[in-house]
């Protein structure tokens, strides 16, 4: 096995591992009771979230979700009428988000196992793909937005979440993994890389986000404060 398929196995390890957004339910894994509180803590630590995705908007438009998890977003924009469908890289996560459509009355084939850098669908095919916090645990960004761009409509919308750079987040981990280190020259890209979720995740500026987004027009780029991913960062940190 090369280095990449071999970190690419490390990457998809860590979420079969962990999948996002099942920290701290206690409720008997894949029943209703379970998603009913992995839907509860997402939108209580993250409530702007149905504000930015907007899961009412896209009735019976055809939509994408590049790393739908175990679905929590997902299946809200069922709710909300639209032809959506969903991969991710991690059979776990996949697994569960399957059942779960089954248990809610949702097609289940509507998700599947896929590698966001080699995305399963023609092109020119959607009206609007959706991916929160997911690109940047991949090892080929780049390959993986000129996938969201080959499979887009060409008057088609995204909404992508990447972790920023510049942030709270970044500065407490440069403080615990550098500064309390006695490491202070410790690179912020290698933090990341080493000390953040899954092997290899990376952060970016708003300068190399108008770069990595080149190819894509009418660019808006936002920042928020996710309590997600600091909950995941104090629980490690402990």
């Amino acid at each position: 096995m090369d280095s990449k398929s071999s970190n690419k196995e490390n990457i998809k390890n860590f979420w079969n591992n962990s999948p996002c957004g099942i920290r701290n339910v206690s409720e008997q894994e894949g029943t209703k009771e379970f998603f009913e509180k992995v839907e509860k803590n997402r939108y209580e630590l993250d409530p702007f979230l149905p504000q930015i995705a907007q899961f009412n908007r896209w009735k019976d438009k055809k939509c994408l979700e590049v790393g739908c998890g175990v679905g929590t977003d997902f299946i809200q924009f069922l709710r909300g009428g639209a032809d959506i469908y969903g991969v991710d890289f991690s059979e776990k996560s996949v697994s569960l988000a399957r059942n779960r459509l089954e248990l809610f009355g949702f097609d289940k084939e509507r998700i599947k196992i896929a590698d966001a850098e080699n995305l399963p669908f023609p092109e020119n095919h959607f009206d609007f793909i959706y991916s929160w916090g997911v690109l940047h645990h991949t090892l080929n960004i780049d390959k993986a937005l000129a996938e969201v761009h080959r499979v887009l409509k060409q008057n088609g919308k995204i909404c992508i979440m990447l972790y920023h750079k510049v942030s709270l987040v970044a500065l407490q981990l440069y403080v615990f993994h550098g500064l309390l280190k006695l490491n202070p020259f410790r690179g912020i890209d290698e933090i990341l890389a080493n000390c953040l979720e899954s092997p290899g995740t990376r952060a970016f500026t708003k300068a190399e986000l108008k770069k990595l987004f080149k190819g894509f027009s009418d660019l808006d780029i936002q920042t928020v404060f996710t309590r997600t991913t600091c909950e995941k960062l104090y629980s490690k940190a402990a």
